[in-house]
C-alpha cells in the first residue's frame, strides 16, 4: 500500500520528498489528534483515512515511532507517524499504522507486522541506509 511521497504528510516542505536518514527521523511530524479523516490525508497532516469501518480511535502510543515492518518482500525500516484502531466488517480489531518509508513513500501496516524498535537497533539503521543508498542510486 506505498503512496506516491508527494501524498506525504509534510512531503512540501522537503525538497527530498520528505525522505529521512537514520539521523533525521525525528523531523516527522505525527498525526496524534483524533482519527484522520479524507481531508487530513488530503491535507497532507495524516498518512491514511479509513472509511469502512467502526469504533475508530486513536492508538495511545509515543510518535514517531522507529518500526521494523515485515511485509511480502521481507523485512523494511519504517517510522510510524499515525496509530489508530479500527473494527472491520467481520467484526475484527484492527491496530493500524501509518508508516513513512526512508525513501519519503508512505504505506500502511497493522501493528502485529511491525517489531517496535529505537533507532539506535542495528538492523533498522542498516535498512534505512540501504533504502537511502538505493534512492540515491536511482537519482
Amino acid at each position: 500500500m506505498t503512496t506516491d511521497p508527494d501524498d506525504v504528510p509534510g512531503a512540501e516542505d522537503e525538497p527530498d520528498g520528505a525522505g529521512y536518514d537514520a539521523e533525521d527521523w525525528r523531523r516527522l511530524v505525527p498525526f496524534t489528534a483524533a482519527v484522520a479523516t479524507l481531508e487530513d490525508v488530503q491535507g497532507r497532516r495524516a498518512v491514511f483515512a479509513l472509511g469502512d469501518t467502526s469504533d475508530a480511535r486513536v492508538l495511545e502510543m509515543a510518535l514517531p515511532q522507529p518500526v521494523i515492518w515485515w511485509e511480502e518482500d521481507g523485512e523494511q525500516a519504517a517510522v510510524a507517524v499515525q496509530a489508530e484502531v479500527h473494527t472491520n466488517a467481520e467484526g475484527e480489531i484492527m491496530e493500524v499504522l501509518g508508516l513513512i518509508l526512508p525513501d519519503g513513500g508512505s504505506a500502511l501496516a497493522l501493528l502485529e507486522d511491525v517489531d517496535l524498535v529505537d533507532d539506535t537497533d542495528p538492523t533498522w539503521r542498516d535498512l534505512v541506509d540501504q533504502a537511502v543508498d538505493g534512492a540515491d542510486e536511482g537519482a
